[in-house]
């Protein structure tokens, strides 16, 4: 038997620097030193007799030896994963779930979904980054993340990918500056004010520009923003109009804060997905991605019996 020749923290610490490109973001991810890392990768050279990895220049890079062990390093940790799925311990995962959502995930329905992972995994410790999509995107691209909740268009592949939820657009505008409008303005009407919303990089922005810019109606004042929250705050103190997801602006109008602009034209709805990357991951992963999914039709169908209530 091979079980006293190398254990399961020196795979684990292969697997990070190798993913991180660091010993240092390696030992800071799995709690424990630089030192403790090194010892662990050279015991793991030692025992093995080959060499797994070099630096250079600062730089981490895997030896071809090195490549061929990750991959089964890999598989050796999802099976052990499997053991503890068998036995029923989840509370045996003690690790930490790097989590980026988009804002229109953190305005609606993060919380019961962070409460489901607590559930889960009672050990499992989430490092949360709220962003931008396009942000959320380059990090998990670059291993910063393990899974992203964000939204399309997508600029990079993930090899794991769960669609969650579909949101439409509404126009929105408080009370007294809705009632100057009108109950069904047309372009003209909305654009003699600030139009507020996404950030410019975003597909809605993108899809505002590319119908103002093919229409008559008198140039737009927008006003990107890279936070919909505060954006949301600026209609709400009657400093514009505003296209916003209609599930974030949904307490506003049933408050009555906010009123709903009856226009004829919306960007297309916003597209949620989970994203993750199988080949490297730890099930775990794939599992809260899951339980993602379970939260957004939840949520979902709560707001779907709250529209539907007079």
């Amino acid at each position: 038997m091979i079980g006293n020749l190398f254990t399961l923290k020196q795979l684990e610490a292969l697997i990070w620097v190798a993913d991180l490109g660091s010993f240092r973001r390696a030992a800071a991810h799995l709690n424990t030193t630089q030192p403790n890392i090194s010892a662990r990768i050279a015991g793991l050279e030692s025992t093995l007799g080959v060499t797994l990895m070099r630096r250079d220049a600062g730089s981490i890079r895997l030896t071809e030896k090195g490549h061929a062990l990750l991959v089964q390093a890999r598989r050796v940790l999802r099976e052990a994963e499997r053991l503890v799925d068998i036995a029923a311990r989840p509370d045996l995962i003690d690790d930490s779930l790097r989590l980026g959502v988009t804002e229109v995930v953190a305005s609606t329905w993060l919380r019961p979904f962070l409460r489901s992972l607590a559930e889960a995994y009672p050990n499992l410790t989430v490092e949360l980054t709220v962003d931008l999509s396009r942000d959320l995107d380059q990090e998990l691209a670059a291993n910063a993340l393990d899974l992203t909740v964000q939204t399309a268009p997508f600029s990079t592949p993930a090899s794991g990918q769960l669609n969650l939820a579909t949101y439409d657009y509404i126009w929105v505008a408080a009370p007294e500056l809705a009632a100057q409008i009108g109950p069904a303005p047309d372009l003209a009407a909305l654009v003699r004010h600030p139009v507020l919303g996404h950030a410019r990089h975003t597909q809605a922005y993108q899809d505002l520009i590319g119908y103002f810019d093919g229409t008559r109606a008198p140039k737009a004042r927008l006003v990107p923003s890279s936070s919909l929250s505060a954006a949301m705050n600026m209609v709400l103190d009657g400093m514009g109009v505003a296209v916003m997801p209609r599930v974030m602006v949904a307490p506003a109008l049933a408050e009555g804060t906010l009123k709903t602009l009856s226009a004829t034209w919306h960007p297309q709805p916003l597209q949620v997905a989970a994203r993750y990357h199988t080949e490297r991951t730890p099930g775990h992963v794939s599992r809260a991605a899951e339980l993602a999914r379970s939260c957004a039709e939840a949520f979902d169908v709560q707001d779907q019996k709250n529209l539907s209530r007079p």
